[in-house]
């Protein structure tokens, strides 16, 4: 089953994008009639000489296929012929499924796709919000309560272009925290051109007083909303502005007809990660759907994976000056 990452609108935002470069595959009957797609981006951290150290390939949305023999034939042929990729620019291809794919598991792993667990939660939006709080943890409904009796914190929609820079600014400040990358603004700007008239992306700001102090940007596609990014400024940890907007979001949902609220991702099992922790108050069902990887060049990807964790231990020396 397709998902909004395979629409032609999201390859339209991603065409727009600055470091990003989408393509798709697909295998196709004598026919015509195609039966295995592939939908993925490469995406360039850095230009010139650094490239081919900085360039991944993502399927954001998996793999889409017909659920019958030709459809599994197909996707092999598909896994096939995209691993006799050349790949010189790019370091690896990630598959990052949004549903059970252990059917394709084999021809995934003939064609060099090394499987990994990877956990995510889905939260059921069929229900009234009262039932949604009544899911959470007790120290969230605690929270929550409290926040919303001390109506401190406001939470808007994004209606204007103008808005979204002021997104972009919070999500600067949790990925600079975190360490990470964060996509260029370009990406942020296309998402709400093209797909916010269409009804596929809702952009959320929250204020404390005068100041905007946290934000999100949740992609909405038939009846799931999927969490894409979120920021915040952690000088407002107490005003708990990312648990309020995550109400909010959850509640708009239940209330407007979507059903599943997918969080994008909830790291690794046994390795510690904050963020699942925070998703996990949610009361979600915990799944672990998994994703593929295929490393293009062994030594291109130690050197930057080597690379990578030298620039982690150092930004905080160069963060401090």
């Amino acid at each position: 089953m397709g998902n909004i990452f395979h629409t032609p609108e999201f390859f339209d935002v991603l065409a727009r994008a600055r470091g990003y470069s989408p393509s798709v595959w697909a295998a196709a009957l004598d026919d015509g009639r195609i039966v295995a797609l592939l939908s993925l981006a490469q995406i360039s951290v850095a230009g010139g000489l650094l490239r081919p150290l900085t360039t991944r390939a993502v399927a954001f949305g998996g793999l889409v296929y017909d659920p019958g023999p030709a459809g599994l034939e197909g996707l092999a042929a598909l896994a096939r012929a995209y691993a006799q990729h050349p790949g010189r620019s790019v370091l690896f291809t990630e598959l990052r499924h949004l549903a059970d794919q252990s059917a394709v598991q084999p021809a995934l792993a003939a064609s060099g796709f090394v499987y990994e667990d990877h956990l995510n939660y889905l939260i059921d939006l069929d229900r009234t919000p009262e039932q949604l709080l009544q899911s959470f943890g007790p120290r969230m409904r605690k929270h929550i309560r409290r926040g919303l009796s001390k109506n401190q914190v406001e939470i808007e929609p994004v209606t204007q272009t103008d808005q979204v820079k002021l997104c972009y600014s919070l999500f600067q400040k949790s990925y600079a925290l975190a360490r990470v990358p964060l996509s260029d603004a370009s990406l942020f700007e296309a998402a709400f051109e093209i797909l916010y008239p269409r009804n596929m992306i809702q952009f959320w700001l929250a204020r404390v007083g005068g100041e905007y102090v946290a934000a999100s940007a949740e992609l909405l596609y038939k009846h799931t909303i999927y969490g894409w990014y979120s920021g915040m400024d952690r000088r407002y940890d107490s005003y708990i502005p990312n648990e309020l907007l995550m109400w909010r979001v959850l509640t708009w949902g239940a209330e407007n007809g979507y059903r599943v609220y997918d969080f994008g991702g909830a790291g690794k099992p046994g390795e510690a990660y904050g963020v699942r922790d925070f998703k996990a108050k949610f009361g979600g069902q915990l799944v672990c759907y998994g994703r593929n990887t295929l490393v293009h060049s062994p030594l291109r990807f130690k050197v930057t994976q080597a690379g990578y964790a030298l620039y982690q231990s150092v930004r905080p020396l160069f963060s401090r000056a």
